[in-house]
């Protein structure tokens, strides 16, 4: 395991299921991390508890990523409190399924004020932290943005967004030694999966080739790799972890 002694990490929706994943992870690998939460202040303080027992530091920062001014206080925050950023996990976003027309509004505006501009805005305030010295920019996409599955079309819309500004945003940032890449999971055991009916999920199952979903670790791991050194050189790329769902 690569340490990373005195490297930061901020991770967005990081109180629970892959952003939880993934922020204990980048600790086990040395990481001090930034927790990001948006409402449950209690869980995000249990992550922090956990990365903590690892020997790291932890930062719970509140903040709406949605929100430009919120995501501009939470990096100037981190920015006192550390010093420095090496590595973003956009991870942060919101599952909103619905049929065509039964989308409402205020759904729709959600999903793409937390799942596209919430992602911009962090990228952006990373980018401008990172300038000197590089780092690493991770997004947290979906499988479905590139397979289609039915009431998945704002979420697919949202994610294959992600994709695109993951390949933009790799080429513009690649002269500052920032790289820029996404993890696309397909059905994964999280809190989310816990809500859906079981005779649901054994037909989503029976969809996936490996018959069986995947866990918010294997997600963290990955993560994990791509902050390693071992991917320094590559950017701008969707790595799909989804069991063959998509093939």
């Amino acid at each position: 395991m690569e340490i990373n002694k005195n490297k930061v990490a901020l991770v967005t929706g990081a109180s629970r299921g892959i952003g939880k994943a993934v922020a204990i992870k980048l600790a086990e690998c040395g990481y001090d991390v930034v927790v990001n939460y948006v409402s449950n202040e209690q869980k995000a303080n249990e992550v922090c508890g956990e990365i903590e027992k690892l020997g790291q530091k932890a930062f719970p920062v509140k903040a709406d990523t949605s929100d430009l001014k919120e995501v501009q206080s939470m990096f100037r925050e981190v920015w006192i409190e550390f010093g420095r950023i090496d590595v973003l996990v956009n991870n942060a976003g919101v599952v909103d399924d619905a049929y065509l027309l039964m989308i409402n509004e205020e759904s729709l505006s959600r999903s793409l004020d937390i799942n596209i501009k919430g992602y911009f805005h962090c990228a952006q305030q990373a980018a401008l932290k990172m300038m000197k010295k590089g780092g690493k920019i991770i997004n947290v996409s979906s499988v479905s943005s590139i397979l289609a599955v039915e009431g998945q079309g704002v979420y697919s819309a949202t994610k294959g967004a992600v994709n695109s500004m993951t390949a933009t945003l790799a080429k513009e940032l690649a002269p500052r030694n920032i790289t820029v890449n996404a993890i696309a999971p397909g059905f994964i055991e999280t809190e989310m999966m816990d809500n859906i009916p079981a005779e649901k999920k054994t037909e989503y199952l029976k969809a996936v080739p490996m018959g069986k979903f995947g866990s918010a670790k294997q997600i963290a791991e990955t993560v994990a790799a791509l902050c390693s050194e071992a991917f320094d050189y590559m950017t701008g790329q969707v790595i799909v972890l989804d069991g063959g769902l998509s093939l």
